[in-house]
């Protein structure tokens, strides 16, 4: 539920703090402490905070949303990681925070989340996608390595990963996707596969016993000269 600045005023933070104060003090924290696990308690929290829009003028002051990417940048903790995609897609629908993290390389660094082997964080970065489109960005948004990875998406074993992908194929890049006949391609190309990997194994099969029957001639062959070798002698 969101909360309106009057209330917000009066209300305090953990230490007896106005939120300004307090998300001040989180992201002090998080910048001094070298403790990882307090690092993830801080950014869980701000990821949280950015939920509510009441909280953007205090993020753009205290420079979260660069906290956020910069996290996704140059931290190799998953857990990190996915805090802050979780962040920046909880807060970018606000046009100011939208233009910001446009400018500030986001749709680099959100497509470098699409590889991460957390659903979550990869969940949170084709959210992110989705929300941040616009007829400026859909260009970048939508190249045809982005695509190709969500269709592959789209036909996953992951009902949230496989819808989710689904609405960004239809909604961004306006293409119909069928997905039972993607998993259906999908089967086909396994089968194939596997149906090569069988006539391998057979014909790996008659190149051995051609070896042994040509093997089995050849010691015949040789048998039957030393016996008229030996009828010679006699």
């Amino acid at each position: 539920m969101f909360t309106s600045k009057a209330k917000l005023e009066q209300k305090t933070g953990k230490w007896g703090m106005g939120r300004f104060k307090y998300l001040q003090s989180l992201v002090t924290e998080f910048q001094d402490t070298s403790r990882h696990e307090y690092k993830l308690q801080v950014l869980a929290n701000l990821a949280n905070f950015a939920y509510d829009p009441v909280n953007y003028d205090f993020f753009r002051q205290l420079n979260i949303l660069d906290l956020f990417l910069d996290v996704i940048a140059e931290d190799k903790d998953e857990q990190m990681v996915e805090f802050a995609m979780g962040g920046i897609c909880n807060c970018c629908l606000d046009r100011q925070n939208m233009a910001y993290l446009l400018e500030n390389d986001c749709i680099q660094f959100t497509v470098k989340c699409l590889s991460s082997s957390n659903e979550e964080t990869v969940l949170s970065a084709i959210t992110t996608l989705i929300y941040i489109s616009t007829p400026d960005s859909k260009k970048a948004i939508t190249a045809d390595s982005i695509v190709d990875l969500m269709k592959r998406f789209s036909v996953s074993s992951s009902k949230r990963l496989s819808n989710l992908a689904t609405v960004f194929l239809e909604d961004v890049c306006c293409l119909m996707v069928d997905t039972e006949k993607g998993k259906e391609e999908e089967g086909k190309a396994k089968v194939v596969e596997e149906e090569g990997n069988v006539e391998g194994e057979k014909e790996g099969e008659k190149e051995s016993e051609k070896k042994e029957v040509e093997g089995d001639g050849s010691k015949h062959a040789a048998e039957e000269s030393g016996e008229k070798r030996e009828q010679k002698k006699e």
